[in-house]
């Protein structure tokens, strides 16, 4: 059986560029190059991870400008024509992601980087898909030869951790972003990775994120670079080094049952530096910094997810970021299968997921698998406010509009 191949490298701590192109040339290296994979005269798509602000290297939430560039050269040298190609997060400027990080620089030196949320949308099949039969994305996905997905290593309020796999959602449209948490977040990620088959992926460990990622995480100097073709096997060595077991990584999981990579180490040849010389426990979604508010309730049913019970937990933290704390007592979010308590009020019932029996449903009932943090806030609050987007632009209708 031929094995996966995932290579760690470890560079200096805070590497300048000259540091970070060392490590990427050695990390493909490691994994027998990509002379096979990339052509003079191939269109090779980078998709490194513009998921919001904040956009200082240091502060962990996107892919650090070096990384995508050290990558870009290594291509541009094969003779093929590089793009780098991102949309951010929904309701997200992406321009001004670039604007206000080192990806304008990349454009003054000439590379190619588009803004997708401005490029024409292609509907791409899913063959055999659970969630999708055809996802929107766009004519640059379609048309490449070579997709290579750069994540940055970070913990995901919903899905545990973010890496090679999740960063994926950023080559779909809004529209789509959006139907994908309403339809089946951890089905439908897997159906895009099957629709859309990335060459490699090469994951920005270098300022990481743990606690509330994927954007309010606290930062954490890792100085890791990690590559392989095996997305599947690349976010399972990713998750080992932020120490989770990977088939408890829905994600990782889901992708290895869909016969589209590995997560068993004995399945993987793991190359460069062990694992165990870079384990690091990263803080978890739902261990950072729980809210308590007097009068408030939380009940997590059996059946509860972790991408629920994480998107409530994220979403009472950007509650509490928003200044809306006050907004809480009296209510009682309900997510899972839970026994109810008869001191519920059903005026103040807000169920989140679709885990919740229908029967037990609240009069506000958030959708979703999971649904989207701001749509929790707003359930909270109803009508006395509108939910603010910690990172997006304005509140949560004005980002509807925009959509």
């Amino acid at each position: 059986m031929v094995k996966s191949k995932v290579s760690i490298v470890k560079t200096h701590p805070q590497p300048d560029f000259r540091g970070v192109r060392k490590a990427v040339d050695e990390a493909i290296s490691l994994i027998g190059g990509i002379g096979d994979l990339v052509k003079p005269g191939m269109k090779v798509l980078l998709n490194p991870s513009l998921v919001a602000p904040p956009t200082e290297p240091e502060k962990g939430c996107i892919t650090q400008a070096e990384v995508t560039r050290a990558v870009a050269d290594v291509i541009r040298d094969m003779g093929a024509r590089v793009i780098i190609a991102e949309s951010s997060a929904v309701g997200v400027d992406t321009e001004k992601v670039i604007e206000g990080s080192g990806y304008r620089e990349l454009r003054e030196k000439g590379y190619e980087v588009i803004d997708l949320k401005k490029a024409a949308k292609a509907m791409i099949p899913v063959p055999s898909g659970k969630v999708f039969q055809e996802i929107e994305s766009y004519r640059l996905v379609q048309e490449a030869d070579v997709i290579v997905s750069l994540p940055k290593m970070k913990t995901h309020d919903q899905a545990n951790i973010t890496c090679s796999i999740k960063k994926l959602k950023g080559l779909l449209s809004d529209k789509y972003k959006k139907l994908m948490h309403q339809q089946g977040l951890f089905d439908g990620v897997i159906d895009l990775l099957s629709a859309v088959k990335p060459k490699l992926a090469l994951v920005d460990g270098i300022y990481c994120q743990e606690g509330l990622g994927p954007i309010f995480g606290k930062p954490v100097e890792m100085d890791l670079i990690v590559a392989g073709r095996d997305l599947v096997a690349v976010d399972a060595v990713c998750g080992l080094i932020m120490g989770y077991e990977p088939e408890k990584v829905l994600l990782t999981k889901n992708g290895a049952e869909r016969g589209l990579g590995t997560y068993k180490q004995e399945e993987m040849e793991l190359v460069g530096v062990p694992v165990e010389k870079v384990r690091r426990r990263f803080l978890r979604a739902e261990e950072d910094n729980p809210v308590k508010v007097e009068g408030f309730n939380l009940i997590f049913g059996g059946v509860t997810c972790t991408g629920c019970r994480n998107t409530v937990m994220s979403a009472l933290v950007d509650m509490r970021n928003a200044d809306q704390l006050m907004y809480l007592p009296g209510v009682t979010v309900v997510t899972g299968d839970p026994e109810i308590p008869p001191f519920v009020s059903s005026e103040g019932l807000v169920t989140v997921g679709k885990c919740v029996p229908e029967w037990k449903r609240g009069k506000v009932h958030v959708k979703g698998c999971p649904p989207n943090n701001a749509y929790v806030v707003q359930a909270i609050i109803g009508e006395r406010a509108k939910a603010k987007r910690m990172y997006a632009e304005g509140d949560l209708e004005s980002t509807e509009k925009k959509e």
